[in-house]
């Protein structure tokens, strides 16, 4: 009975959790085929005239569909550096011992503390004196920078709580250091590496605040920065805004129900694997 009673409550809960994360998305679907007095006087309710021609908007005024691959392409290309740099400066950080290890770290813990809008003035100073406005390699190095600290104050607790006689095991079959953190810890390591893998695409995804700084032009705008264009003086146009958002959220949900299985199983099974 007792276990009975447990699954119920389980249940209940996932059903509730379910409702409120879905909720949210119905009522933003529904907000994208309204106008301004549709959303206004009636959000929950089902629109009196569908006006799909907001998503003709969102494609032309905001050019989301553009803003959508930029932001894949920042998303994916960040969180490819941060993951392989994390991963080699954690395994250092790690596994060899040297008379700087313990303040070379303590640097990488500070930089997870460092408030982003104290950065805002200076990296943008420096990317009018390099020509890094509106340069992909930039931004996604800026991305990196804000998503490396993380990643290495994650990767290397992580390594640091695997035992070291897969190490010494490793080394004795004529692994060389690449090979031992990549065919080795790598694998070991997949629970910590999709978490922070998640972080850091969601983060260059759907960033704001250095793509308002650092890009002005539109056809590199990313989804949040194009999200802007229907922001005025007076008044926004929140049916196309609402339509944005639906377009942006999809590739993400995509994402997920395409990977979700992999990043559990990851989960799971990640030890094993080492």
């Amino acid at each position: 009975m007792k276990r009975k009673v447990g699954k119920l409550i389980i249940y209940l809960f996932a059903v509730f959790w379910a409702v409120m994360t879905i909720f949210p998305l119905i009522i933003t679907f529904l907000s994208s085929v309204k106008d301004n007095q549709g959303i206004n006087l009636g959000m929950f309710k089902l629109p009196e005239k569908w006006l799909w021609s907001n998503y003709a908007a969102a494609f032309s005024s905001a050019n989301i569909g553009k803003a959508v691959v930029n932001s894949i392409f920042f998303g994916v290309t960040s969180t490819l550096i941060v993951t392989v740099v994390g991963m080699l400066a954690a395994y250092v950080l790690s596994r060899k011992k040297f008379k700087l290890r313990i303040a070379v770290y303590s640097l990488f813990i500070v930089g997870v503390m460092v408030p982003v809008h104290c950065t805002i003035i200076p990296i943008s100073s420096l990317a009018t004196g390099i020509g890094g406005k509106n340069s992909y390699w930039f931004i996604i190095l800026v991305y990196v920078a804000f998503n490396l600290s993380q990643a290495i104050f994650l990767f290397t607790g992580y390594l640091d709580g695997v035992d070291k006689e897969l190490d010494e095991a490793a080394i004795i079959d004529g692994c060389s250091d690449f090979q031992l953190l990549f065919r080795v810890l790598t694998p070991v390591s997949v629970p910590i590496i999709s978490t922070e893998a998640i972080l850091a695409f969601i983060y260059g995804y759907g960033e704001l605040i250095f793509a308002m700084v650092l890009l002005t032009d539109q056809s590199k705008y990313t989804v949040s920065r194009a999200m802007l264009a229907f922001s005025g003086g007076y008044q926004q146009q929140l049916g196309p805004i609402f339509a944005c958002i639906i377009v942006a959220v999809l590739p993400m949900i995509i994402i997920y129900i395409l990977f979700h299985e992999k990043v559990q199983e990851g989960m799971l099974t990640g030890a094993v694997k080492g």
